[in-house]
């Protein structure tokens, strides 16, 4: 499985967090009983989502932050989701490139948001690509 695929199964899983209050074991146990279970890059989904999780409030003030005009609970919430999976690579993972990262999360907007959530995602996470250091001075880390 490529690391696209584990990304897509860790939005998956934030996705059952965040709106089904789901714990993060019991969404993996469900996707891997109807999806199948990760062969590849499992280890990889599953920081991905543990990291995002233990990060949630530092990454979801830089979305408010940038997105000023947007209460993060009334986005559409896949597209909160990726952005958090994305910024959680983009300030966190250092051997990601920051371009990776955005490209994978636009990429994913495209396969499970709407017609405007690679835009939108776009916008938020390019913002903080140009300039991450004010973004990683403001996380806990």
């Amino acid at each position: 499985m490529s690391r696209r695929q584990a990304r897509e199964r860790a939005l998956q899983v934030l996705f059952q967090v965040d709106l089904g209050n789901v714990e993060p074991d019991e969404a993996f146990s469900k996707m891997d009983g109807s999806l199948g279970k990760l062969k590849k890059n499992e280890e990889f989904a599953q920081q991905l989502v543990s990291g995002t999780l233990a990060n949630l409030m530092s990454i979801d003030r830089v979305i408010e932050g940038i997105s000023k005009d947007w209460n993060i609970k009334r986005m559409a919430n896949v597209d909160r989701n990726i952005m958090r999976l994305a910024l959680f690579e983009i300030l966190y993972c250092k051997d990601i490139p920051n371009n990776v990262s955005v490209n994978e999360a636009i990429e994913l907007g495209k396969i499970f948001g709407s017609e405007e959530s690679a835009k939108f995602i776009n916008g938020i996470l390019g913002r903080v690509v140009e300039k991450p250091e004010i973004y990683q001075e403001n996380i806990e880390l």
